[in-house]
């Protein structure tokens, strides 16, 4: 029995560490659907009032999550490229650019950005560089676009079945239960989970709302040549960047600050810079510091450390790369449940009786 007991185990072992072989190959997009999991959960079961199935509002949450994320990136992708034309149009950079750049002398000016302009820029040979470029690195190129995608696809499906099947996940977890330690630890660590995740999606929201009003605000009261391009696409990306640590939200704001400042430098009017220097200080205070001050605190979870949960996304990144952003925190709250939850249990720290004496010298010692 004992032989047939070792058997079944190690071939258990054998299957648990292929398959952890395999899942570490997708560690990223599997971290991002937890990370999403966890945030749109509360979104998955507020849609219950309208009596919808799990699949269909598992879709609901995952359409409405991608959707906006979507059209937010190709509008703003479509408005650098018609703005960046408009720019080295006026200032005539692509004559500046050709003495540097020696490919860039056979172009003599911008194709319209029209099916029969790029068509007719085409004929012309204006292409041909970007062409023989794309040629030369095709092979990475399509490399780079295939993990892309096969990671996006990875994290749609491993999120939609989270949303649907994760109780059943708990409910098989929650069978290896020993004097309901198990039990415990995940029903605080999940809560703890939800808590700080979607305090993270909350986060970015009011962020964005913020940076929306206050760049709208700056450019009410400024002159037009020093507005802010786009308020609202540069109030939303802000938000987005908020989930980057260290640098955060001024991947967005600074950029944007440099380019809002420059047809005054490139006109020679120093005199509206002064705007300029009051744009930086509106997202320094009112965007980035005030918000990362007050809202962090609020939508941080319940019981992690504040502190600690702001290393988690800083270090993170250094040492696992991208996806650490996503990993250290939740492995910082899985971590933080066990030893406040599961381990005095363990070490038989935390006996009611010992408590219930503790709590009656304590209220004696009041």
């Amino acid at each position: 029995m004992d032989e047939k007991r070792f058997v079944v185990a190690l071939f258990g072992l054998l299957v648990a560490a292929i398959l952890g072989v395999l899942a570490y190959q997708f560690i990223a997009p599997l971290t991002l659907s937890i990370f999403l999991y966890y945030s749109t959960r509360r979104y998955h079961h507020f849609l219950r009032r309208f009596r919808l199935p799990a699949r269909v509002r598992a879709a609901i949450v995952i359409v409405s999550l991608a959707l906006p994320l979507l059209l937010l990136v190709t509008y703003a992708v479509v408005l650098l490229i018609v703005q960046s034309q408009r720019f080295v149009e006026q200032y005539a950079l692509i004559d500046v650019a050709a003495t540097h750049i020696k490919w860039l002398g056979d172009i003599d000016s911008i194709p319209d950005l029209t099916v029969h302009g790029l068509y007719e820029a085409y004929q012309s040979g204006q292409f041909s560089p970007l062409i023989e470029f794309l040629s030369t690195h095709a092979t990475l190129l399509t490399s780079v676009v295939s993990n892309l995608f096969l990671n996006l696809f990875v994290t749609t499906i491993v999120t939609y079945y989270l949303l649907v099947d994760g109780h059943r996940i708990r409910e098989w977890l929650v069978r290896f239960d020993d004097g309901a330690i198990i039990r415990e630890y995940l029903e605080a660590a999940d809560a703890e989970l939800e808590a700080v995740l979607f305090g993270n999606l909350l986060n970015v929201v009011a962020i964005a709302l913020i940076a929306i009003a206050a760049f709208s605000g700056y450019n009410a009261l400024v002159p037009a040549s020093v507005h802010v391009p786009y308020p609202a696409l540069t109030g939303a990306l802000t938000g987005i960047a908020s989930l980057v640590p260290v640098v955060g939200m001024k991947i967005i704001y600074l950029p944007v600050t440099g380019i809002t400042a420059l047809p005054a430098v490139l006109d020679g009017q120093s005199s509206l810079l002064v705007y300029i220097v009051g744009l930086l200080l509106v997202a320094v205070i009112v965007v980035d510091t005030i918000p990362d001050l007050v809202l962090r605190p609020l939508l941080s979870g319940e019981q992690t450390h504040v502190g600690l949960l702001m290393l988690a996304y800083t270090l993170g990144p250094v040492v696992l790369g991208f996806y650490g952003l996503f990993f250290a925190p939740i492995l910082l709250v899985i971590g933080l449940t066990f030893a406040n939850i599961a381990l005095p249990r363990l070490l038989g720290a935390d006996d009611p009786d010992g408590l219930h004496q503790d709590q009656l010298r304590l209220n004696d010692f009041r």
